[in-house]
């Protein structure tokens, strides 16, 4: 049996400034709907990749969490140095490079509401492993 993760809900607080901080990260608006009052469904998916996350209102359970409870969304990437330095460059509050060993470097940064994020380099993860 194939499972496939598509969707990740995050609580945020503020839609339009989450989706703001999302898009500054580069992820891609797939979906900014209002299907009735008091419901705002927002996907955003980042590039390159099969998973997105939801943020918005009137989702119910998925957004019935309190913003900022997410942690360690990893956002894998193919080299690390030069993601961190286009996320600075876009204004994103990011942590240094942190090489845990084995080829793993790890950088930390939160949305606006405290939701986590990590950019993840895997050295054994090149070319079609990617």
């Amino acid at each position: 049996m194939d499972m496939k993760l598509e969707l990740v809900p995050v609580p945020v607080t503020d839609v339009d400034r989450a989706k703001a901080f999302y898009e500054a990260v580069g992820f891609h608006v797939d979906v900014d709907v209002r299907p009735r009052e008091g419901m705002r469904i927002v996907q955003l998916t980042p590039p390159g990749s099969a998973c997105s996350i939801v943020i918005g209102t009137g989702l119910g359970e998925m957004t019935d969490v309190p913003p900022g409870t997410v942690r360690g969304l990893h956002l894998v990437v193919n080299d690390i140095h030069l993601a961190r330095e286009e996320l600075q460059g876009r204004g994103i509050d990011i942590a240094a490079v942190d090489d845990v060993g084995g080829g793993v470097r790890f950088a930390r940064f939160a949305d606006p509401d405290g939701n986590s994020l990590l950019l993840q380099q895997m050295d054994w993860r090149t070319g079609d492993a990617f």
